[in-house]
């Protein structure tokens, strides 16, 4: 199912997360939704430029994360999947290397509007 029909998916314009809170090289999430049918979103933020995810490897579709906000590697030079080691380009969500290389994460638009990441239009 594409994010778009998930019941608990955003709209349009919805703020996720303000840009001073995701650092640089690192990504957060925010979920909409409870339990396990919860929609969770991962934008990510690397030079200067903010992606957002949904947060599922394209692999076996688990959450890319096994620790709270940890979605990068160590050096910040890749999303990387906790489970499987898969690593993701952060412009793209493209899998370069793992279980799903050639694969993508799927896209969450978002848009910078007066400091706050938003879900685009």
């Amino acid at each position: 199912m594409a994010w778009r029909e998930h019941p608990d998916a955003p709209a349009a314009g919805t703020a996720l997360l303000a840009l001073e809170d995701i650092p640089e090289g690192e990504g957060r999430e925010r979920r909409f939704g409870a339990g396990h049918t919860a929609l969770a979103v991962v934008v990510v933020r690397k030079d200067g430029q903010v992606h957002g995810y949904v947060n599922a490897c394209p692999h076996q579709w688990v959450a890319l994360n096994d620790q709270p906000d940890r979605f990068t590697t160590f050096d910040h030079e890749w999303i990387v999947c906790a489970t499987h080691g898969a690593v993701f380009r952060y412009e793209d969500g493209f899998c370069e290397d793992g279980p799903c290389a050639g694969k993508s994460l799927e896209a969450v638009p978002v848009q910078v509007v007066d400091g706050v990441v938003r879900v685009a239009g």
